[in-house]
């Protein structure tokens, strides 16, 4: 099992910045992909990054935020710039491992409130 702890959000304006970590442990051999996602649109993606490094963004983020990863403290970041009201919700941490059968499994976090205000 991997377990997920997740730290950041918070209250912001408007053109501010925040950041949001994610740590897993536990099991965390074979862990591939790491992500946030939020909750409105059905857990849309917000962007990942993969075991190697390569990123993905959801066009909406795309200049403002920038995802990264520490693979030795099984971490991952997401730094949050330039903040928009259309931002606010709910930011779920999801790390995916390879099971012993070579199969997928998702764990997510709790998730993390970000608001940011006009």
């Amino acid at each position: 099992q991997v377990q997920i702890m997740e730290s950041g959000g918070g209250l912001v304006q408007a053109g501010g910045s925040l950041s949001l970590s994610c740590e897993a442990s536990g099991s965390t051999s074979r862990i591939n992909a790491m992500g946030w996602y939020r909750k409105t649109v059905d857990r849309a993606l917000v962007a990942s990054i993969s075991s190697n490094g390569r990123t993905n963004y959801a066009n909406s983020v795309k200049g403002r935020f920038t995802i990264s990863r520490d693979n030795a403290k099984n971490t991952v970041y997401l730094q949050m710039n330039d903040l928009k009201p259309e931002d606010t919700d709910t930011y779920y941490c999801n790390v995916e491992r390879f099971d012993r059968w070579n199969q997928i499994r998702n764990y997510w976090g709790q998730g993390t409130q970000v608001t940011v205000s006009s």
